[in-house]
């Protein structure tokens, strides 16, 4: 079993930053990726950026590029998702989530043990 939990979200103007962390604990040995995914109210959730522990590559998604940077502290077990710039719209439950499937790093359906989610919400 794996547990993901979640850390640093808040309230901020349009600009502003944030600095989400992911904690994995438990059988996490053969983890493959690690990943943020977000909802907002109304709407499904979306996989925001991942990474691939092993080599540390990177995907983000196209509303976030340039703005957001996921980084790993492997020896942590640890996922972080820095956020600048920050738009209204990227207001919604932040969650991490991992994944053990050796083609994680080019598909966000493969990951799952979601956390319980950070709010984010930014102000205009």
């Amino acid at each position: 079993q794996v547990q993901a939990v979640e850390s640093g979200g808040g309230s901020v103007q349009a600009g502003g930053s944030l600095r989400l962390s992911c904690a994995a604990s438990g059988y996490t040995y053969t983890l493959q990726c690690m990943g943020w995914f977000r909802q907002a109210p109304g709407k499904e959730r979306e996989g925001v950026a991942r990474i691939y522990t092993s080599g540390g590559t990177t995907y983000y998604a196209d509303s976030v590029k340039g703005r957001f940077t996921i980084s790993q502290d492997n020896a942590k077990n640890t996922v972080y998702l820095q956020m600048n710039s920050l738009k209204p719209e990227d207001t919604a439950m932040y969650y991490c989530a991992v994944s053990f499937f050796s083609d994680c790093y080019a598909d966000f359906r493969r990951f799952g043990y979601f956390g319980q989610g950070t709010q984010v919400t930014v102000s205009s």
